[in-house]
């Protein structure tokens, strides 16, 4: 009971967080961008919200259980390539999307240096509202299974709960609701795994213990050498690496993650918001491999145990009813989180890209927030087994899709339309065949795509066109 009326408190608190929002909501621009005045500190700590979705919660506490401490190379890994691209690209992206009045990420891309590409605009554009729209709904499932390993709900319950509260924070507040709930809820995010990280190594007996027995594990287990790949060695630990560094320079290519930095109050801000949001970023990762190390001691191995359950698991053993709501809140905002942000993104493109007609107006643009709202949960309650795959291969599509061209705009280059299209379709196509071949069990898929993307515009500096 105790459990259930935690974890409803902080539900709340997102409700009431998102709606406060929605008293400064006025026209589209304010809607989709939040006015351009959004805060170093919430611009971070939104971003880094959006960023660490489920998959930290689950798919990393999950990953590191098994493999061990070798599990550190992902978000050390992403957070390098994101930090390489945010030094050149993220205030020149805030710069030009203040320069070009755009509300919307293809938009962006598609007026930058002063063009005005509308078949790019269209195409990023339905290529953000199909991709982010699987996305959204895997969030939404990932929510679902954690409620029912703690509640025992109905799979589909945590889905209708988590578009319920997204869709009413959303709808009134715009892009102000999603980043203000965001904060709070990182917050709650960093509690959660922060107090299952102390309450795992107490009960263990001390760091001392703790540490010790891991290193009792197996021979490999508290190893940084990466060892899950399918080249053994030198090379398979290199393209390990290799690949979760390309994971986050796709960060660039993510329209629910860039449109924080498009929202920023000025450019300036940039050196500010880093600071921020690689701190929390890097405190995170380190307290959620910790905790999942110390799920590996508390809770057995078995042949019909779902490692990506390990820490609502962990928690329900270790902590009073109270905090297993605070963990379970933080888990679900994870993936709201994210899931708003989608959402959002999806209804810009949507009201900017796709149906221009209605760019102007912000009731067209609360009007689509709830129609892609509906058509994530309608994919999320379909329970398709291949959603949570799609997680992955969305990410993937934007950054290879996205991701090139933005470079390429960011290092003074102009494009033909043409070659913009050209771009983002083979970084589409080339990461579904990667993907389809299996071929990622080599090097993420990102990789490829992105060269692709790069090749493309390499060849017709060969053949020039004009922009």
């Amino acid at each position: 009971m105790f459990m259930i009326i935690s974890f409803s408190l902080f539900m709340l608190l997102f409700m009431v967080v998102g709606l406060l929002a929605s008293r400064r909501n006025g026209d589209a621009h304010d809607y989709l961008l939040a006015g351009q005045s959004v805060k170093p500190w919430l611009v971070a700590l939104s971003a880094v919200a959006t960023n660490n979705s489920g998959y930290m919660f689950i798919g990393v506490v999950g990953y590191t259980y098994i493999f061990g401490l070798s599990a550190l190379w992902i978000p050390a890994g992403i957070i390098l390539g994101d930090f390489l691209m945010s030094l050149f690209i993220h205030k020149k992206l805030r710069m030009m999307t203040e320069h070009q009045s755009a509300l919307s990420f293809p938009e962006v891309l598609s007026k930058w240096g002063g063009t005005n590409y509308k078949f790019l605009r269209r195409i990023a554009g339905i290529i953000t509202v199909l991709f982010l729209g699987a996305y959204a709904a895997a969030q939404l499932n990932a929510g679902s299974k954690a409620l029912h390993v703690l509640f025992g709900w109905d799979y589909r319950a945590g889905a209708l709960l988590g578009a319920l509260i997204v869709l009413i924070y959303c709808s009134f507040g715009g892009i102000r609701a999603s980043i203000w709930t965001d904060a709070v809820q990182s917050f709650i995010m960093i509690a959660a795994m922060g107090v299952l990280f102390f309450a795992a190594v107490s009960r263990v007996g001390g760091f001392g213990q703790y540490w010790g027995q891991l290193h009792q594990v197996s021979a490999e287990y508290m190893s940084l050498r990466p060892h899950d790949h399918i080249i053994s060695g030198f090379w398979g630990s290199f393209l390990f690496i290799l690949g979760y560094i390309f994971v986050g320079l796709g960060v660039i290519g993510q329209p629910q993650i860039m449109v924080r930095f498009m929202a920023m109050k000025q450019p300036a801000d940039m050196k500010r918001v880093r600071l921020y949001y690689y701190a929390w970023f890097i405190f995170f990762s380190v307290l959620t491999i910790g905790t999942a190390l110390g799920a590996r001691l508390l809770i057995p191995e078995g042949s019909m145990f779902d490692a990506e359950l390990a820490l609502p698991l962990l928690s329900k053993s270790l902590l009073p009813q109270v905090l297993v709501g605070l963990v379970l809140a933080g888990l679900f905002a994870s993936t709201m989180s994210t899931a708003d942000s989608q959402i959002l993104s999806c209804s810009a493109s949507l009201t900017r890209d796709i149906k221009e007609s209605w760019s102007h107006s912000a009731l067209f643009a609360k009007f689509s927030t709830a129609i892609v709202s509906l058509i994530a949960l309608g994919i999320a309650l379909g329970q398709f087994e291949s959603v949570f795959s799609l997680v992955i291969l969305a990410w993937s599509v934007l950054a290879a899709a996205f991701g090139p061209l933005l470079l390429v705009y960011s290092l003074g280059q102009k494009v033909s339309e043409k070659t913009a299209i050209a771009m983002l379709m083979s970084g589409l196509v080339v990461v579904l065949a990667w993907k389809w071949a299996n071929l990622d069990q080599i090097i993420v898929e990102i990789a490829p795509g992105a060269a692709a993307g790069l090749l493309v515009f390499g060849i017709s500096r060969l053949f020039p066109q004009k922009a």
